[in-house]
């Protein structure tokens, strides 16, 4: 994207004080969703950094990385695979397990729905504390995948997200914090 479109996507995000309880700022991306040429060329620019690592599949999390990543992966013709959060899903299921601020967290993805060896993008609406997306990378390696990259749309970078990732994932974000 362009440095105006940068900043017209950073400009997008609204922030909504003491949500989801005081003292956090919630950044929305649902304004991005409602303007169609601004989640144009976000899905335009997160598919081309999909691209360059040739992946078979887009991974989704839970829930808002749905959005984007499916739009991707309709964009390159891939298959999309959701992470979603513990007991959502119907067919057999691997967990991983995270720590959030006061409490556990899982989540899962089928057993079947990716091969040994095949190659995907994960792709999430933010990249905050990091428990989450580790986790996701975590279910993708324990069916012997092989994540190309994590691409985000924002970044919260105080919140050192990208140590809770393996250093051999590469990490893609449109807007930082």
């Amino acid at each position: 994207m362009s440095p105006v479109d940068l900043e017209h996507l950073k400009s997008a995000v609204r922030d909504i004080p003491d949500f989801p309880k005081p003292g956090i700022v919630f950044k929305d991306i649902t304004p991005i969703l409602g303007d169609g040429q601004l989640f144009q060329r976000v899905i335009d620019h997160l598919g081309e950094e999909a691209a360059k690592v040739n992946p078979s599949k887009v991974v989704g999390i839970d829930a808002r990385g749905f959005l984007f990543g499916a739009a991707v992966a309709y964009k390159l013709g891939l298959g999309c695979i959701p992470i979603r959060k513990k007991g959502k899903l119907p067919y057999r299921t691997v967990g991983s397990s995270y720590q959030l601020e006061y409490g556990d967290a899982e989540v899962e993805m089928h057993i079947d729905a990716i091969e040994p060896g095949e190659r995907v993008v994960l792709i999430d609406d933010l990249l905050a504390t990091g428990g989450t997306s580790g986790a996701a990378v975590n279910l993708v390696q324990q069916v012997g995948g092989i994540v190309g990259s994590a691409l985000f749309v924002i970044e919260l970078g105080f919140l050192d997200g990208r140590k809770k990732l393996p250093p051999d994932v590469p990490i893609h974000s449109m807007v930082k914090y």
